[in-house]
């Protein structure tokens, strides 16, 4: 699906080689600052490589549009954006955003129980914790139904076990629609348990690439 070659972006991040397989969910683990992000953001045109090229779906991700491209590979950020409004309200700017048809209430609650958010769909947007913001955020998400997730740090501002459900969920939500999930997290358990296949980054290189046992 992405296949990255002699990839360097200023003196955050070099890539000799690297292939993310359609289908699979990676996780992507390492210390603060050591580049994880910033891989995030090359593979959906927030930010293009010094050198290096970097392929999906075998196109130059040079010669995509980035809004198309985006829309097909998705990335939720650490601190996602939470709009004015109720909780309807930022469900539905999503699908807006990305020209897709509305969705229904039910659908709509569907995505909510999918993120363990308890809340009315009429609910003031700004009076929820941060927990329950990255939630939303994370419905939102959902709701798109993208080819490719790409999550930084989707549990951060969660529980233990709040983060074990929703990550749960997700997993569940790519697997079943034959999504790709590639996931930054902080948790090495969280990759241990869920992933497919987890790659170390340190000091802006790959220093470690492990498939799950069987």
């Amino acid at each position: 699906m992405f296949e990255l070659s002699d990839v360097t972006y200023k003196d955050i991040l070099t890539i000799d080689h690297l292939r993310l397989e359609k289908g699979r969910v990676t996780c992507i683990v390492g210390e603060s600052g050591s580049g994880k992000t910033t891989l995030l953001r090359l593979l959906n045109k927030l930010i293009s490589c010094d050198r290096g090229t970097i392929t999906y779906q075998g196109q130059d991700i040079l010669d995509l549009d980035a809004v198309l491209l985006r829309r097909s590979v998705v990335m939720l950020p650490q601190n996602p954006a939470i709009y004015p409004g109720n909780v309807r309200d930022n469900l539905a700017i999503g699908l807006a955003f990305a020209e897709k048809l509305p969705a229904s209430d039910e659908r709509l609650r569907q995505a909510l129980a999918q993120v363990n958010l308890n809340k009315d769909l009429d609910a003031k947007s700004d009076l929820l914790s941060g927990g329950e913001k990255q939630r939303l955020a994370l419905a939102r998400l959902m709701l798109l139904e993208p080819d490719v997730y790409l999550l930084d740090e989707p549990s951060s501002a969660l529980d233990e076990n709040t983060e074990r459900l929703i990550i749960e969920a997700l997993v569940a939500a790519a697997k079943d629609n034959g999504k790709t999930l590639i996931m930054v997290t902080h948790t090495r358990q969280i990759a241990q348990a869920y992933a497919d296949r987890t790659i170390e980054i340190s000091g802006g290189r790959i220093v470690s690439d492990r498939e799950a046992r069987s």
